[in-house]
């Protein structure tokens, strides 16, 4: 019998929910193995031995260990095809990648725990400057994002199509994650729309946030 694939990771982890939420689209039952990062024990020993970045998620499947999120997005759409995650048209596939990519390479690198951090400590800045600086990048993000989805033909009831791709599972925790500082969505109605459909799938609904086992 195959072992359950064992997801490292942490409930407010963008890049963790953006694994959760593929494994349940693609039927996959995993194992949480939960790694509080505000404590630092993604810096133990014996993490560091199966992720030397000391970073989640990582993914252990196949007798394998995966490390960052797009990689074992796309590890689980080339050995689990369905239902599919990225479009068969070449095109297509380069404008869901880019549609992803404007927010697991632009806004999150910018915005994550480990830089506002820094701004706290380092940088000495208050929660005031700490949330300007999260919305400041993520509007920018998504200002760029929204008339990409309002006005390319290739958007559906999701960001490509009728049905979720490798784009939504970057944008839906994204949102999310806005919604901690309190982000202005209104200037973003067609991300809201795509959010909101998302919502209403188990698969997005079960990789929450707030319904991990390790929730706080």
């Amino acid at each position: 019998m195959k072992d359950i694939a064992k997801l490292h990771g942490y409930f407010r982890s963008s890049a963790a929910f953006r694994v959760r939420i593929a494994l349940n689209l693609k039927g996959i039952p995993y194992q949480t193995v939960p790694h509080h990062l505000r404590k630092n024990e993604q810096r133990a020993p014996a993490y560091l031995a199966l992720n030397p970045q000391g970073l989640v998620p990582s993914l252990e499947i196949d007798g394998r260990v995966l490390v960052q999120s797009l990689a074992i997005i796309e590890y689980l759409e080339e050995t689990v095809p369905s239902p599919r995650l990225l479009p068969e048209d070449a095109g297509a596939r380069a404008r869901v990648r880019a549609l992803a990519q404007v927010v697991a390479c632009d806004i999150h690198p910018i915005d994550n725990l480990r830089v506002l951090r820094y701004l706290r400590r380092e940088m000495k800045q208050d929660e005031a400057a700490v949330r300007a600086w999260y919305n400041h990048w993520i509007a920018e993000g998504l200002g760029a994002l929204e008339p990409m989805l309002r006005e390319e033909a290739g958007t559906g009831r999701f960001c490509h199509g009728d049905t979720p791709s490798l784009a939504d599972i970057c944008l839906f925790p994204q949102v999310v994650n806005s919604q901690n500082f309190q982000l202005d969505l209104s200037p973003f109605a067609t991300v809201e729309r795509i959010y909101n459909e998302a919502l209403q799938l188990p698969a997005f609904e079960r990789a929450l946030p707030q319904n991990q086992s390790d929730a706080e």
